[in-house]
């Protein structure tokens, strides 16, 4: 357990003090938060908030969406408000094609670009931003980074300690290069973030809330947490899950079982 990180996106509606007191509670040490619910219960408080209650912040999601034209000052936001809250990551979702647009190979050459636009502000805050790429299913809306193989690709031009990317166990599950991917990210150092969760099927209208807990699909997940250890990560492991009826029940109730799940089918 002492690697394990409780995702705020499991509990999605668990408002922030009552997540942290559940976690302290729980005798969970770890949390990975979102943008939109610190901005909610506010920078400031949120971070005296975690540092009081002696958790740690294993990453911040989101940044990136670099198809936006406020791109450049809405992820130079998300670095510093990654460094005020300890979060030593910063998961980077690159955004879909630009509209109107078909050129996928142009889309995906100027994440890059942006990145290294970004990478002198990550340095001076300390914040690695993590590339995570997305299945492919999101490449149209959400992210034209679809692997792991792309993500390390994007992400070679920059130093590790810069840029690494994030694995999610629900979007790389399907790849049948993503075990080779992970040794080479090992040898690169580049595996900023792992995720756990499963995929469930069927999927739901919408697709994004088809996750489910270890051991609910079809996702070797004990075997990704064994290749990212062989690879040379010893960093936290976060489950990540959105799902409509999961998020139904209590806070509290969703930790216990997220925290049994995780034991279960990763640890």
């Amino acid at each position: 357990m002492s690697r394990f990180s409780f995702n705020q996106a499991t509990a999605n509606y668990w408002p922030m003090a009552d997540l942290v007191a559940g976690c302290v509670a729980a005798g969970v040490g770890q949390v990975g938060l979102w943008r939109e619910q610190v901005s909610e219960y506010g920078l400031e408080k949120t971070a005296m908030l975690v540092e009081d209650a002696g958790l740690a912040v294993t990453s911040l999601c989101r940044g990136g969406f670099f198809n936006r034209e406020d791109w450049y000052d809405e992820n130079r936001r998300a670095i510093d408000e990654a460094a005020a809250l300890g979060a030593p990551v910063l998961v980077l979702v690159s955004g879909g094609l630009p509209a109107g647009s078909r050129d996928i190979d142009g889309a995906r050459a100027h994440v890059g670009e942006a990145i290294g636009e970004l990478v002198p502000h990550a340095l001076e805050a300390g914040v690695q931003l993590a590339i995570e790429p997305l299945h492919p299913m999101f490449a149209s809306d959400r992210c034209v980074v679809s692997s792991l193989g792309q993500a390390l690709d994007l992400a070679a031009p920059f130093p590790p300690v810069a840029v690494g990317a994030v694995l999610d166990t629900y979007h790389v599950w399907w790849d049948d290069q993503v075990w080779a991917q992970i040794e080479r990210a090992g040898l690169e150092g580049r595996i900023a973030c792992f995720q756990a969760a499963d995929w469930i099927t069927p999927l739901p209208e919408g697709v994004l809330l088809g996750r489910g807990l270890p051991g609910e699909g079809c996702v070797e997940l004990r075997r990704f947490r064994e290749a990212v250890d062989a690879a040379g990560y010893k960093g936290p492991v976060e489950v990540e899950v959105f799902h409509a009826g999961l998020w139904s029940r209590p806070g509290a109730e969703i930790l216990a079982a997220t925290v049994a799940a995780y034991d279960a089918h990763v640890a």
